[in-house]
């Protein structure tokens, strides 16, 4: 039996919480998707052609492709697994911004050449502070939502009767 929906709609109902990608978060897997191709590319032209000049910086480049990645993944598949996903990895990537950042600052001669990170993302115009703070922003805000529909539902209260015990 053939399936009686138009052409491009979601594969999946788009409550938000699976398969449809919208607003904020297309925005943010979008960027996400752009920043692991230019920090993946720049470190492998870097490893390939000048690995000795700076090791420290152009691995930790290659890092944070696979950070953005990983973030990229977990925001596009979204429900508990993607977002606990990109959780992790947005939670590893502010440390590493802010790590990188600092140290690019205070000690430069570890590193002799700029990485995604160095200067808390200069380069790159600040992007990469900015882009953890409103990942993990947005995955608390949904997070939030869900619980409140939960327990509008009270769906939540039933599966875990300790769930509201604490606020």
């Amino acid at each position: 039996m053939p399936e009686n929906r138009a052409f491009g709609a979601p594969a999946v109902s788009g409550d938000g919480a699976g398969g449809q990608l919208s607003g904020p978060r297309r925005v943010l897997v979008a960027v996400y998707g752009t920043f692991a191709l230019a920090a993946g590319a720049r470190a492998g032209v870097q490893l390939a052609t000048k690995f000795s000049e700076a090791p420290v910086a152009y691995l930790l480049s290659a890092f944070a492709a696979v950070v953005y990645i990983v973030a990229t993944v977990g925001l596009a598949r979204w429900g508990r697994g993607g977002r606990l996903t990109a959780l992790a990895a947005i939670s590893v990537e502010l440390v590493g911004v802010l790590a990188v950042g600092t140290l690019s600052l205070t000690d430069r001669a570890a590193f002799p050449d700029a990485t995604v990170w160095s200067v808390y993302g200069r380069g790159y115009g600040f992007v990469p502070l900015a882009l953890p703070v409103l990942g993990l922003l947005l995955i608390r805000q949904q997070a939030d939502e869900e619980r409140a529909a939960s327990a509008a539902d009270g769906s939540d209260a039933e599966a875990d009767p300790e769930a509201g015990a604490e606020t």
